[in-house]
């Protein structure tokens, strides 16, 4: 059974495209096995089957889009003939790389926080070891067409935070990427000092240009990809890669992006789930820096300028982890972002409006009353007198 689920989730990964809803609400309510049968039309499905498919998608937001399993098999047909999982599986053999599933020890956990947009399965080039929690991992991205500016900023971040035991996730693309990766390695001091997400297949190094970093990227990390040997790299991988950069990692760090960069959309996801999102600030003038610039104003973002602000960020998401319980935990850990924030701006004796806490905090008006709201259901915020303080609670 342990084979057939591999051979169906490599197939699977090759018939529908990264992000596929309709074919990962699929998996979801029938297994991998079930549904490979059902995409390729060896079973036929009942209408039970369509109305858990919708359910599904409606619960995750996805249903809009759905227009039925009738339609989804039509548009899986035609890679049916491409399918091969046994060649595709030789194939990572041959390279010395593995395919990975969610039922696997070496799966990271943390891609569950995806929901039903966890990918099918990994392809896994490198050496065979486990992969860091997402307490250790740090999301380091940004432009492709960087600056000097924006280049030691990130050979100093990614050095600095591999000194210190975390592992820099990225893409493997030109610019930003390529610098994280490159200082990360020389940094290394941990047992998976870097890993490259792909868009495509990692039996070929895209870019060509950075085949000697990502072989370097494979000989001390990991190269991952959610798309089987071959495929190729296009404009829409790019964009779902992001989402598993973003779950892999505590913290993402954007370093230089311009208006509509990428990296924004890595960032993005961060948010989407939870995650700690830090930007560093450029110059003004600089077009790199737009993007950066941007999520500080709309408030999506902490400023960072060092590894040692990075790895405070990334802290409060690790100790809330829940195979992180060495101690007694503290009220406040698992706290969003602006939360925090705000229970740092409450006064512990007097009371304070929440106009002056939206200035003191940095937040809008709407956004700090249902932060207290929240605060006040832990006990951490405490209303009196039409004026709000901090709670007396044990830090």
């Amino acid at each position: 059974m342990a084979d057939s689920e591999r051979l169906s989730r490599a197939a699977l990964s090759r018939l529908m495209e990264p992000q596929d809803a309709a074919g990962l609400a699929l998996v979801q309510a029938t297994g991998a096995v079930d549904a490979l049968r059902v995409a390729t039309g060896q079973l036929t499905a009942g209408p039970e089957l369509e109305q858990e498919i919708t359910a599904l998608l409606a619960g995750c937001g996805s249903s809009s889009a759905w227009s039925g399993l009738a339609a989804s098999l039509k548009r899986w047909q035609p890679r049916i003939p491409d399918l091969a999982p046994e060649r595709d599986l030789a194939t990572m053999a041959r390279l010395g790389g593995r395919l990975i599933t969610p039922a696997d020890e070496l799966w990271p956990t943390q891609l569950a926080d995806l929901g039903i947009q966890e990918p099918i399965c990994l392809w896994w080039r490198g050496q065979e070891q486990q992969l860091p929690t997402v307490a250790a991992s740090v999301a380091v991205v940004g432009s492709r067409d960087s600056t000097s500016y924006g280049a030691a900023v990130t050979g100093d971040i990614a050095y600095s935070l591999a000194q210190r035991g975390l592992t820099v996730v990225s893409g493997g693309a030109y610019g930003i990427d390529a610098h994280a990766h490159r200082a990360a390695l020389a940094g290394a001091s941990s047992t998976v000092p870097t890993i490259a997400v792909m868009a495509g297949g990692v039996d070929r190094f895209y870019p060509s240009g950075n085949e000697d970093l990502l072989r370097a990227v494979c000989n001390q990390g990991a190269v991952l990809a959610e798309v089987p040997p071959g495929s190729a790299p296009t404009r829409y991988r790019f964009l779902q890669r992001n989402r598993i950069i973003a779950a892999l990692s505590a913290v993402t760090v954007v370093v230089e992006a311009r208006w509509r960069s990428g990296a924004l959309n890595t960032a993005h996801h961060a948010e989407t789930l939870g995650r700690a999102v830090g930007a560093v600030p450029g110059s003004v003038h600089s077009a790199n820096s737009a993007g950066c610039h941007r999520l500080l104003r709309d408030g999506g973002a902490v400023c960072v300028t060092d590894a040692a602000e990075i790895a405070e960020l990334a802290a409060p998401s690790g100790s809330a982890l829940p195979d992180a319980r060495h101690g007694e935990a503290a009220v406040q850990d698992g706290l969003t972002l602006e939360d925090l924030i705000l229970l740092d701006a409450l006064p512990l004796r007097s009371t304070t409006s929440v106009d002056k806490l939206s200035v003191v905090a940095g937040l809008g008006q709407e956004s700090v009353r249902a932060g207290l709201g929240r605060l006040g259901l832990l006990g951490l915020a405490v209303s009196e007198r039409g004026g709000w303080k901090r709670g007396k609670v044990n830090d």
